[in-house]
């Protein structure tokens, strides 16, 4: 039986949040909010891309205030959700907090392939990487700047999925799994990643439990070098990893 607690999602652009938070809300029957949805109408009615609006939104805090108040009433509504929003984590204080990652190549792939529009619309690979790269880096200082929080710290999160290799179902099997089985007492974030993504080291301790460091924008194992090759070579997409800290900050 699953917990009554609304569920908000996070991630890199283009780890496929829409998707999981579809596929979630519909499993667990429940209502989907889109923040991100909401911006990028916001954005086709300035007549602005993506990347534009989120400039514009550095100069006009209008845009943030009228979203801020919006994700403020839906918190405390007492709605259970699933919440597709890069901020809603912290206004659910009470909510399953789970942030999703992905290869940036990847992700410029994913979001090249789809149909384009005013709003989102690139040319190729590159571009779309390079456009996703900044227009993180403008949310990141833009609430920094008005809320002291940093979106890319990773203990924001009780959970950290890595959709590089994953499919969407896998991912939202992961939730569910934290969902029936959290206690609300966790320490670090859970991490479920692709082991192909985690640098080793000559110090990498062999056996036991994978134990990975943060150093933006990759993972390093320090421990469970064994257990890490065995996930390769099953082929697997998630691994349950232990992260026991952060040591940069993004670029």
């Amino acid at each position: 039986m699953t917990r009554p607690r609304t569920v908000v999602l996070n991630g890199d652009l283009g780890s496929g949040k829409t998707t999981v938070a579809v596929l979630l809300a519909q499993r667990l029957d429940v209502r989907r909010v889109s923040v991100g949805d909401l911006y990028r109408r916001m954005a086709a009615e300035h007549g602005m891309t993506a990347l534009q609006f989120n400039l514009h939104s550095e100069l006009d805090d209008k845009v943030d205030h009228y979203i801020d108040q919006l994700q403020y009433d839906i918190a405390t509504s007492g709605e259970r959700l699933v919440v597709d929003s890069r901020l809603a984590w912290h206004f659910f204080t009470d909510a399953l907090r789970v942030h999703l990652i992905i290869d940036p190549l990847t992700a410029a792939g994913r979001v090249l392939g789809r149909a384009g529009d005013p709003v989102e619309n690139y040319r190729s690979a590159e571009e779309a990487r390079t456009h996703l790269a900044e227009r993180s880096e403008s949310e990141r200082k833009r609430f920094l700047s008005r809320y002291g929080v940093d979106k890319t710290h990773l203990r924001n999160y009780d959970l950290i999925c890595d959709t590089t290799s994953a499919t969407p179902e896998q991912v939202v099997a992961r939730i569910l799994e934290v969902l029936e089985t959290d206690t609300g007492t966790a320490a670090a974030p859970l991490c479920h990643l692709d082991p192909r993504r985690v640098r080793r080291t000559t110090a990498t301790n062999k056996d036991g439990e994978i134990v990975v460091r943060y150093r933006a924008p990759a993972f390093v194992a320090v421990h469970g070098d064994r257990q890490l090759s065995a996930a390769i070579r099953a082929g697997e997409t998630l691994t349950r990893m232990v992260l026991v800290g952060e040591d940069s900050e993004p670029p």
